[in-house]
C-alpha cells in the first residue's frame, strides 16, 4: 500500500500546482482517441525497442514547437514532461545485456 505524502516543502515555483496540472493532463491522455483500444501505439513502440528514441524525439519536437504553434501552448510543455516520464520508465525498466 502506498502512503500519501503531504509536502511541507516551501516551493518557490508553484511546483505543487504544476504537478497537479501534469497529473490531470496525463490522466486525460488515457481517455483520448489513441488509447481507446487495449494498447496505445507507444506501447508497441516501446516493446519493439524504440521507446527511448521515440520519447526523446517527441521531447525535442514539442520543445521546438512551443511558442510557434498556437503560441506558448502549455500543452506542448506538458507533453515534454510526459514523454520525459515515459523515458524515465523505459530507463528504469531497461534490461542490461
Amino acid at each position: 500500500m502506498q502512503e500519501t505524502e503531504i509536502s511541507m516543502t516551501p516551493y518557490k515555483y508553484n511546483e505543487e500546482e504544476m504537478l497537479a496540472e501534469l497529473k490531470r493532463y496525463i490522466d486525460a491522455t488515457y481517455g483520448e482517441h489513441y488509447s481507446k483500444n487495449k494498447y496505445q501505439a507507444t506501447e508497441f513502440i516501446i516493446d519493439a525497442g524504440h521507446g527511448e528514441g521515440f520519447c526523446i524525439g517527441n521531447i525535442l519536437k514539442y520543445a521546438q514547437r512551443y511558442g510557434k504553434k498556437d503560441g506558448k501552448n502549455r500543452k506542448d510543455l506538458l507533453k515534454v514532461i510526459h514523454y520525459a516520464i515515459i523515458a524515465l520508465h523505459i530507463n528504469e525498466n531497461a534490461t542490461i545485456d
